[in-house]
């Protein structure tokens, strides 16, 4: 199946019936918004059924429907503005309660990405860190959050994490200067996709470095230069991004190293415990 889903469906027009032509000159014009619509919807909207969406879908050469919506959207992860974001999401959410809404799409990406979640790279990013000289994490816009909380519980654990701090690209590679065959570097990323951490990726993995990838998907630019790619379903649709289920995985990935440094990091609770006692770092309830 061609990568470029539309141009597919263009070079097909021709051959399709009067139904299926209505679809695709929607999907054409309207493609953002056709990726986040059900059959059931894509059907009402251009008035033909829902079995005649489900069947262009198949003479596209897709296995099902959601095979079909799930190209369109690979497509366009990281082609949507900020302004087509917000239209999509108005569209999605309608009259519907946005508490529920919101809430109930996190909770089917958890969902989804427990589902797709490869175990074996898993462990082999575990293993990487675990055995690793020197860590280093990135992380960039709203991808900085997951990233000073990975950096937060890996400075608990280990003795050698480095949170490179991004504030522009020659920072970055200034940081990253000392980056060699025995270290991980760990770049997170979402759509819309950050150039900085792809080149930073890069960099590391060019002077032999192991390469760890949290990011959506094979499709993500992250994927190509990782030696392993943890994936975790994010809401590229909505203006605001979604990292519940990322935040979930990173939170997976810490407890599973500190399962395996369980004496490491008992030393180091108890030297803060007696740090925080000695210095009575806690202020006491007031009386």
């Amino acid at each position: 199946m061609p990568k470029d889903i539309l141009s597919h469906i263009q070079s097909g027009m021709s051959g399709f019936s009067k139904g299926q032509k209505l679809i695709a000159r929607y999907i054409l014009d309207s493609y953002d918004k056709a990726a986040f619509m059900t059959a059931s919807r894509l059907g009402k909207t251009v008035h033909v059924s829902e079995s005649t969406v489900v069947r262009f879908a198949s003479e596209l050469g897709y296995d099902g429907y959601p095979a079909m919506q799930k190209a369109l959207q690979e497509m366009i992860r990281s082609k949507l503005t900020s302004i087509q974001r917000i239209k999509v999401t108005n569209d999605r959410i309608g009259d519907h309660d946005i508490l529920s809404t919101v809430m109930q799409a996190d909770m089917e990406k958890i969902r989804l990405t427990l589902e797709e979640a490869d175990r074996e790279k898993f462990a082999q990013a575990v293993d990487a860190i675990v055995n690793a000289r020197r860590i280093y994490i990135l992380g960039v816009r709203s991808a900085s959050a997951l990233a000073n909380f990975l950096g937060f519980y890996f400075n608990l654990i280990f003795e050698n994490v480095l949170l490179i701090q991004a504030a522009s690209a020659s920072e970055v590679f200034e940081q990253l200067l000392r980056v060699g065959p025995e270290d991980v570097i760990i770049g997170i990323s979402f759509p819309r996709y950050s150039k900085r951490t792809v080149k930073a990726m890069e960099f590391a993995r060019d002077r032999g470095a192991h390469v760890v990838a949290i990011t959506d998907g094979e499709t993500s630019p992250l994927a190509p230069i990782a030696t392993c790619t943890l994936t975790a379903k994010s809401d590229m649709a909505s203006f605001v991004d979604s990292l519940v289920a990322p935040l979930s995985l990173v939170n997976a990935l810490i407890v599973a190293i500190g399962r395996r440094m369980n004496n490491d990091l008992s030393d180091t609770f108890r030297a803060l415990e007696q740090i925080w006692d000695e210095y009575d770092v806690y202020e006491k309830a007031e009386e």
